[in-house]
């Protein structure tokens, strides 16, 4: 596979865009995790909190305790039952196959321990490249969005391009230079979109909670708040009661789902939702996700 084959999957857009089987088919066979295809990369390169969720301390390249030598996790099916929510909430939006077997050329780390520690830094970059590829998709995918479509399609061909470097130069690349290029895009696309699903609604939430970064919405309840269109980028969702809401039109992009209840809750066309955000939340049979996105399997043990 080259850029330009990967890049054709997502560049074909048209004006009846909804729901593009062209980025759903990107973002599910390019941007999401195959544990199967990785090094156990998630479970090394990372740094471990038992406060965050993790089964213990532990340090950047220290392999997890329950990584086994097959690169499988020992108790993974029992991942809910142990409380590990860390384990469960992280996603490296397909980073980990990419590093494993076309960075490294399905070179273990485990074999070569010389360039081990190199193989864990370039799976910290390429995790935050393809962070930036989904949202990036994530706008694509909409139609309203197609006055931006020729530069957004331009930044996801930059970004994949950055992506099939060799390890030496994907450590070069300056992140914070990308991150802003991408995030100015994505705040046109947010305002955009929440113009366009706040026309003709009134929004209670706006009205009573100033929208901003890094909003502290803990434990709050807000069920009866129209939250759609609203601007929830960074926010604070610990423990946050949404329940039966419509998240349609809704920027969530950072913000924290720890234990926020969405049961109910119609996160279909919601900005820039990812695994990572439903797996950390307490769904059911109720929720509605969107389509790029799997159901967590561990919601009928947590909803219980």
């Amino acid at each position: 596979m080259n850029i330009s084959t990967t890049f054709q999957t997502i560049n074909s857009t048209t004006e009846n865009q909804e729901n593009s089987p062209n980025c759903l088919t990107y973002k599910k066979t390019q941007l999401s995790a195959d544990c199967s295809s990785c090094f156990g990369l998630c479970c090394v390169a990372l740094y471990f909190s038992t406060l965050d969720g993790f089964p213990t301390d532990k340090k950047v390249g220290v392999p997890c305790p329950n990584l086994q030598i097959d690169n499988k996790c020992r108790v993974h099916s029992e991942l809910s039952e142990l409380g590990y929510k860390g384990c469960l909430a992280f996603d490296c939006f397909g980073a980990g196959q990419k590093v494993s077997q076309l960075t490294y050329k399905g070179l273990d780390w485990r074999v070569d321990l010389e360039t081990a520690n190199e193989m864990f830094d370039v799976f910290l970059v390429m995790r935050q490249l393809h962070e930036l590829l989904w949202y990036l998709s994530d706008a694509l995918s909409l139609p309203s969005t197609l006055l931006f479509h020729p530069e957004l399609s331009l930044l996801i061909e930059e970004t994949e391009k950055l992506t099939w470097g060799r390890p030496e130069k994907i450590l070069k690349i300056d992140l914070t230079l990308q991150r802003n290029k991408v995030n100015e895009m994505l705040l046109n696309v947010s305002q955009l979109v929440r113009n366009e699903t706040r026309k003709g609604v009134p929004s209670h939430f706006e009205t009573s909670i100033k929208s901003g970064k890094r909003m502290n919405l803990m434990a709050r309840d807000l069920r009866n708040k129209d939250l759609r269109g609203a601007d929830l980028r960074g926010a604070c969702l610990i423990a946050t009661d949404l329940r039966g809401n419509d998240l349609s039109g809704t920027d969530v992009i950072g913000a924290d789902f720890r234990d926020t209840d969405i049961r109910g809750t119609d996160l279909v066309d919601c900005l820039f939702l990812t695994q990572a955000q439903v797996n950390a939340a307490t769904g059911n049979d109720a929720t509605k996700i969107p389509t790029s996105l799997e159901r967590p399997k561990h919601w009928s043990f947590l909803s219980k």
